[in-house]
């Protein structure tokens, strides 16, 4: 999923704070500007993360933010099925078959039949990396 989310960048003791009004606990920091947006981006993602694995209402964005001297507003742009992919690299067990003949030749030939499915799912899903 993609969301969109409005933050709150403020000078924080040398560095750049950021937080997440929408997303209660979002908050994160970066050494400037730059980094505290990709910082923020990644803090978003984990928080929209977590909320989706468990089953959690996500909260809907606010329109806009009131604003304050000495802080800027931004978007954030958060992809949960990006996140997702980059981090969930947790193995999952799966029972299939194939027929014996071809399980025959893959063990004689040593085929490693984790790796080869996995290159076969991503080329039918259109998946790269």
């Amino acid at each position: 999923m993609k969301y969109v989310y409005p933050a709150i960048l403020y000078q924080d003791d040398g560095k750049v704070g950021v937080t997440v009004p929408d997303l209660p606990g979002c908050h994160t920091y970066g050494n400037d500007k730059a980094d505290a947006i990709l910082m923020a981006k990644d803090a978003v993602e984990m928080w929209l993360w977590d909320a989706e694995n468990n089953g959690e209402q996500i909260p809907s964005a606010s329109e806009t933010l009131p604003s304050v001297t000495g802080q800027t507003i931004t978007l954030i742009v958060a992809d949960t099925d990006e996140y997702r992919q980059a981090n969930d690299t947790r193995a999952i067990k799966k029972t299939l078959s194939i027929p014996s003949w071809l399980n025959q030749k893959a063990e004689k030939a040593n085929a490693p039949f984790s790796q080869i499915l996995q290159q076969g799912l991503k080329e039918y899903l259109n998946i790269t990396e």
